[in-house]
């Protein structure tokens, strides 16, 4: 969820945004187990929902000024829980090569580190920009796509062509984006150090 820092926040728990992020989190262990067992029509539908709720949540935390803190947690969790469930299942499908599996969890571990530096330093983990969610959106229409290529016909064909386009450009931004965290945090850190000096 993009917000402005001059936006109210809540510390509301139950507001309707956030019960969509969590309803989202919900569907995660189910969409897993969709595409294990090779349900794919219904796998399709459950990220389709929660691409919808991921949209509308965003949207009326802004409308009805319900953004919370909780909400900023929950809502980038359920994203990155679903890509992490995604790449999961459609690596061991065969559907996704092991090189952009592995690419994609680097660009994690490499945010869980930057989320590490952060919080020694008294830190909250970084915001999620435009940058972050452009990528997001980008995976979340690729993998129903490739999900879809796993089969034969033209269906299956025209699925693989705008998968892989969509993966192409979500992993590039999404790399972007963690590259931006990177350099937001060695800013953060920098300031600090030279604060502690001048004291």
């Amino acid at each position: 969820m993009e917000v402005q820092e001059t936006r109210v926040q809540t510390d509301r728990i139950f507001t309707i945004p956030n019960i969509l992020s969590m309803a989202r989190l919900a569907g995660v262990p189910l969409f897993l187990w969709l595409i294990l067992a090779e349900h794919d029509g219904w796998a399709l539908a459950v990220l389709m929902l929660s691409g919808v709720s991921d949209y509308l949540d965003g949207k009326l935390a802004r409308r009805w000024n319900q953004i919370s803190s909780l909400g900023r947690l929950l809502d980038p969790a359920a994203d990155r829980l679903y890509i992490l469930s995604t790449l999961f299942g459609l690596t061991y499908r065969g559907i996704l090569p092991i090189w952009l599996t592995a690419a994609l969890l680097a660009r994690e571990l490499m945010l869980l580190v930057m989320v590490g530096i952060l919080r020694r330093h008294g830190y909250p983990p970084p915001q999620v920009n435009f940058l972050g969610k452009a990528a997001t959106f980008n995976l979340m229409y690729a993998f129903p796509l490739l999900l879809l290529s796993d089969g034969t016909g033209w269906l299956a064909w025209t699925g693989a062509v705008f998968g892989w386009a969509f993966a192409g450009w979500g992993t590039t931004l999404y790399w972007w984006a963690g590259i931006l965290y990177v350099v937001q945090v060695r800013r953060l850190v920098k300031a600090d150090t030279a604060a502690d000096r001048a004291r």
